[in-house]
């Protein structure tokens, strides 16, 4: 069996495999991944009364510590992603329209493999943390969206969730 083109993880014999990145030049790579958690009218009003605070401390700021920290940990979770050297992350989390929060997670590294998947994982984990933090006030919250908005570095750009190159 050969490799399949479409999937780089695969060896010659189909059996799972990291990609070898050895021969690839190290270049700026960056990417920013998007999530929402949609919350009840009521609990987004009362998020928005307590100053994203609930009864388990600051949302956003925790959020962003958690994703940081799932960013950073993107390789003992996900198989075949390599241990990376990250320089940049950075959250952008704000509500989008009455009833939900929009959390960016922008990842950034000079390396030879791109970082699309640590800044996905950034960005659910905050989304996952949200949640955690809200869940005393309504189990009704919906995390939904989750994507790829742009990535650069690397054979592929993405712009807006599509491959531009």
């Amino acid at each position: 069996m050969s490799q399949s083109p479409g999937l780089s993880h695969l060896d010659a014999q189909g059996r799972p495999s990291m990609v070898d990145v050895g021969a690839k030049a190290a270049t700026r790579r960056e990417a920013m991944a998007e999530v929402r958690v949609r919350f009840p009218a009521a609990v987004a009003a009362t998020l928005r009364a307590e100053g994203l605070r609930s009864a388990k401390g600051p949302v956003i700021d925790t959020a962003i510590i958690a994703g940081t920290l799932a960013v950073k940990r993107t390789h003992e979770l996900i198989p075949f992603c390599h241990p990376l050297p990250v320089e940049k992350v950075r959250f952008a989390i704000d509500f989008d329209g009455d009833d939900a929060l929009l959390i960016r997670c922008t990842v950034a590294l000079t390396h030879k493999t791109g970082v699309e998947m640590e800044a996905l994982t950034g960005a659910s984990v905050a989304a996952l943390t949200v949640y955690d933090m809200c869940k005393a006030l309504s189990h009704e919250m919906v995390i939904d969206g989750l994507r790829l908005v742009e990535k650069s570095g690397g054979k592929r750009r993405v712009e807006q969730g599509r491959v531009i190159e």
